[in-house]
């Protein structure tokens, strides 16, 4: 294969060449929002869309060493021979010309505008300077001196409180901030108040119905889009989809549905017509845009959109989706969606790359919002495998069961519980440690179908040996410390 260089550029960028100049992929080498050392690959087909997940899966089992293929296993790809040799071409030109595509979608003159930038030290460095001066701002340019090491360090638009002082401090008009490889944007308005994709949604949203341009009239957002985006969208007339997380099931539907606008909260914003990825730079265009078509301050353009507080809090379990599933979990669940009614709304799902359950609650007050997490979070750490691992395998080991048994089943629960909820939301489970250790295991027993009445006593010296699940060891509860005991179970919660 020949492989034609744009040098330190953007993901969009390479989305682009490979979309117009004919090429059969776009390979994107970045750390993206995330730091250094976390380096990765983005892989991009001749649309110049995200790679499909089939043909990502193929590259990953060819780097790990599992390739199977047509029958066969491959740990290594046969190399080309004379001919067949590709070559390296430097292709800057490719680069160059996307940021020529850029300026031409400039319908309006920035002349007069002070425009503050945060290049994240990544691939925008060199790029959104030009392109602002070329159609006439006034800009004022930070964290743009990458080293290969401070890409998003403490820069960009996963820390834009620097941007937001820096707006302030300089009386700009307006701030961009992007992360290492731009494919996303934050704003910041003139009084510093953070502009999230959700605003921008909202913003270009609402531009577009009022020119006629908003295709299918619906705005495509993901189910992480904060609710106030959805009434002000209501009143507006605009309807919206929501789909998964992930810029990638944004673009698909739009696709799908010949929608012309959609995103993400985190700044990956899509505008169908002008390109085939989130790009940070053509957000921050179109936001000009806007200010300049309307002649008004990007705080006017969000006056009227109100973003409800939210609360988003992470739950480590063994299983996300028994955890999702658990009875109890749902109950808690629909009770807080109850409660909420068409005031807020609460939302539970799995992470794609981490063990864990994210709880996020939206509603007029923060305080309320606290509670229903805190609350739900209560239930999914009470319902968890991990809990009652050690229950489990006292069960599997011993026929009969003793005071000493029930008492330390219940330290080892209250420990787990402990570690893993705040003050605040022990509060919420409190209930549960009122009662006797032995009422607490009549709980427990009842949750695992067993017979209390049945279970009998045996001799108060045999030592309570147990296993519990996971990668913990074999322990004796005999002759451990309470001490011991709760850092063994900090160790396995």
């Amino acid at each position: 294969a020949d492989a034609y260089l744009l040098h330190v550029t953007t993901t969009p960028s390479v989305a682009y060449v490979a979309r117009t100049d004919d090429f059969d992929c776009g390979i994107m080498i970045s750390a993206s929002h995330n730091p250094y050392y976390d380096n990765g690959i983005k892989l991009i087909n001749s649309n110049g869309e995200k790679m499909d997940e089939e043909t990502i899966l193929l590259v990953e089992d060819y780097i790990d060493g599992k390739l199977r293929l047509f029958g066969q296993e491959w740990k290594d790809l046969p190399y080309a021979h004379k001919d067949a040799i590709g070559c390296t071409v430097d292709y800057v030109a490719g680069r160059n010309r996307y940021m020529g595509y850029l300026i031409s979608l400039g319908v309006y003159s920035f002349k007069g505008m002070k425009v503050g930038l945060d290049c994240a030290n990544g691939s925008s460095w060199n790029m959104a300077k030009s392109i602002f001066e070329a159609l006439g701002a006034k800009c004022y340019v930070i964290n743009n001196e990458p080293n290969g090491l401070n890409i998003n360090n403490n820069a960009g638009s996963t820390h834009i409180e620097g941007l937001q002082k820096y707006v302030v401090d300089n009386g700009l008009d307006v701030g961009f901030a992007y992360d290492g490889d731009a494919d996303r944007c934050l704003c910041v308005d003139e009084l510093g108040n953070v502009i999230t994709g959700d605003h921008i949604l909202y913003i270009y949203g609402k531009y577009m119905k009022e020119r006629g341009k908003l295709d299918n009239n619906t705005v495509v957002t993901t189910v992480m889009s904060n609710f106030g985006l959805y009434k002000a969208l209501d009143e507006l007339g605009i309807g919206y989809a929501k789909t998964a997380v992930g810029d990638k099931y944004v673009y698909e539907y739009m696709q799908q549905n010949g929608c012309r606008i959609g995103g993400e909260q985190s700044g990956h914003i899509i505008f169908s017509k002008y390109a085939s990825t989130g790009d940070g730079i053509l957000t921050s265009l179109k936001m000009m845009e806007v200010i300049m078509a309307r002649k008004t301050t990007l705080s006017n353009l969000v006056s009227d959109l109100k973003i409800y507080p939210q609360v988003l809090k992470n739950v480590r379990v063994k299983d996300k989706k028994e955890a999702q599933a658990d009875p109890d979990v749902q109950k808690a669940v629909a009770e807080v969606a109850e409660k909420l009614g068409d005031t807020g709304r609460i939302l539970v799902r799995e992470s794609g790359t981490e063990p864990v359950v994210r709880v996020m609650v939206e509603a007029p007050d923060h305080d309320i919002c606290q509670k229903y997490v805190d609350e739900t979070k209560a239930a999914i750490v009470l319902s968890m495998e991990s809990v009652f691992g050690t229950i489990f395998s006292i069960i599997i080991l011993h026929e009969v069961i003793t005071l000493r048994m029930v008492i330390g089943c219940a330290i080892i629960l209250a420990a787990v519980i402990i570690s893993n909820l705040s003050e605040t939301e022990g509060e919420a489970i409190s209930a549960a440690f009122s009662p006797p250790a032995t009422v607490l295991w009549e709980r427990i027993a009842a949750r695992l179908s067993l017979d209390f009445d049945a279970i009998s006593p045996f001799p108060p010296w045999l030592p309570i040996s147990f296993l519990s699940t996971g990668s913990f060891h074999v322990f004796d509860l005999y002759f451990l410390s309470f001490e011991k005991i709760f850092a063994a179970c900090f160790s396995f919660s």
